[in-house]
């Protein structure tokens, strides 16, 4: 079998992560016009962690997400090739102010999905919460991550 087509083929089927992570939890609230929304975040604060992310869960709690923190802000691209339920991404700047929301981001696909400029930190929480509570660009993530 010629290489190229090898290594497509293990390049297409969905394999894990080498060693588990675990990652540390913390809270953050979403403040918008129709209130302020309280979520349980994991942290995903390495690189290894950003690696994992949520893939291969199959449910999460409808209060809970991801935090994913940038040591520096940068454009920001997301794929969803092993995770299995649909997300809300919110792309946030330096102070958590909400900079672009991909919502409903389709489970099983490499389909890019970019921040609109650099970002400091992406939050991942369930597909169609940023509907339901009124999240919108412009809207402020509060965590001791963001600065004052």
């Amino acid at each position: 079998m010629a290489p190229w087509l090898v290594a497509l083929l293990l390049w297409s089927f969905p394999r894990p992560v080498a060693a588990e992570e675990t990652f540390a939890v913390s809270e953050v609230w979403v403040e918008t016009s129709s209130g302020r929304h309280h979520f349980t975040v994991e942290l995903a604060d390495t690189a290894a962690r950003q690696a994992q992310g949520l893939m291969f869960r199959e449910a999460m709690a409808a209060d809970h997400g991801m935090l994913f923190l940038f040591a520096r802000p940068k454009p920001a691209t997301f794929w969803m090739r092993n995770t299995l339920i649909p997300l809300d991404m919110l792309f946030l700047d330096g102070d958590g102010t909400i900079v672009n929301i991909i919502e409903r981001a389709e489970p099983r696909t490499d389909t890019m999905r970019p921040s609109q400029g650099p970002v400091a930190a992406v939050l991942e929480i369930n597909g169609g919460l940023s509907d339901l509570l009124g999240i919108e660009p412009g809207d402020k993530v509060v965590h001791p991550f963001f600065a004052d």
